[in-house]
């Protein structure tokens, strides 16, 4: 039986980056730890079940010393001043993903001559939060009026990404790998990116969050392409003192979007007729948001103290966990399928590949499918097949 000369150490780097859990590593691969300590060394094919298995380049595993892995993108996930470190194999495949996707469009959008969006970079942080939401709002179309219409919060997140997608954004929601159930995307790690360009602006939003918690990521991301700042994102609804600045001025932004002060303050009643809890139950269902986003707009507005705050986030917070816990996540598989590569992208990809101008092959990659089947059927869903 041959034996690959590895460094132990690689072994090691690749079975840590991948973030699996050692003893399900372990019962794929009995002998990982001698490998780790240098006891013992892989087959070749041992080598490329491992290299599968954990996301890694195969050649990867042939170096001396572990490469140096950088975000393609700017990142923001910073909190005073220290900056976040993990970047798995599922974050960097997702975002390398999304930028073949978006290369892909601007490439279509230049053959088929489309006007660029006239609003990415059209902000700048000297600009009020106010001023920027409000243009936002009057671009995307969804405002509280629409958001009434809707009986849920999936139901508004959905027009929400519609209203985006009909205004030029790829809006790409997924809380996995392409369509591998197995590499699913961590929420600590982040919650969203912007890679921003005037004629395939992209948002990628973080399916593993609430619906709630992910039309403010949208909207937090957003803001981001109205400053022509692409970058990777994982602030939530919290005030983010302590974040850059752009942070902060973008969370800011997402926050009046949601809940604009003036609508909320006309909203609010006093402490001695209504609850923190009756107040958070009414406004979120009214501004179909998270009670997370209610109670930072209602610290803002200064209805209730921080000791307050902080002690409904939590319980929030904990709530939420629970509920995420229990889920058992489904749905129908097409419309997922669209949500997680965006109609417009998904519409313009179909046209190309029935048209000619695009392979199957590279279709069905970049859709992350590997069926005709599958194809014809997100043709039909989209309209452009019968």
């Amino acid at each position: 039986m041959v034996r690959v000369a590895i460094s132990p150490g690689m072994i090691r780097w690749a079975r840590e980056r991948s973030t699996l859990d050692l003893e399900y590593l372990l019962h794929k691969f009995s002998k990982l730890l001698e490998w780790e300590t240098g006891e013992l060394q892989p087959t070749l094919k041992q080598l490329e079940k491992f290299a599968k298995a954990v996301y890694v380049p195969f050649g990867f595993l042939f170096l001396k010393n572990p490469p140096i892995e950088k975000l393609p993108i700017p990142d923001f996930r910073t909190f005073s001043s220290q900056v976040v470190t993990l970047l798995s194999p599922n974050l960097l495949d997702m975002i390398y993903t999304c930028q073949e996707r978006q290369s892909w469009y601007k490439d279509y959008a230049q053959i088929n001559q489309q006007a660029p969006c006239n609003m990415i970079g059209s902000a700048s942080l000297l600009d009020r939060p106010e001023d920027v939401a409000d243009r936002i709002r009057a671009t995307i179309d969804f405002d509280i009026e629409s958001r009434n219409k809707c009986r849920n919060y999936e139901e508004a997140l959905r027009l929400f990404i519609q209203k985006a997608d009909d205004a030029g954004i790829l809006v790409m929601v997924s809380g996995v790998v392409f369509s591998n159930n197995n590499r699913k995307l961590d929420l600590k790690e982040f919650r969203g990116f912007a890679i921003s360009d005037p004629l395939a602006p992209l948002v990628f939003v973080n399916g593993s969050d609430s619906k709630a918690g992910q039309m403010f990521t949208l909207a937090h991301e957003l803001a981001h392409l109205w400053l022509d700042s692409s970058g990777l994102s994982n602030a939530s609804a919290a005030p983010v003192n302590g974040f850059r600045k752009e942070e902060v001025w973008c969370n800011a932004v997402a926050a009046e979007f949601l809940v604009p002060m003036l609508l909320l303050r006309s909203n609010l009643h006093s402490r001695n007729n209504e609850t923190l809890h009756q107040a958070t139950e009414r406004l979120s269902k009214y501004f179909k948001v998270s009670k997370l986003v209610i109670l930072r707009r209602l610290l803002d507005a200064g209805w209730l103290s921080r000791a307050e705050f902080d002690n409904e986030w939590a319980s929030e917070k904990g709530r939420l966990k629970e509920i995420a816990d229990q889920s058992a996540g489904g749905g129908n598989f097409y419309h997922t399928t669209l949500s997680r590569v965006s109609h417009r992208f998904t519409r313009a990809l179909v046209c190309s590949t029935l048209e000619g101008h695009t392979l199957y092959r590279d279709a069905f990659r970049m859709l992350g499918i590997s069926r005709t089947e599958t194809f014809n059927n997100l043709g039909k869903g989209i309209g452009v097949m019968l």
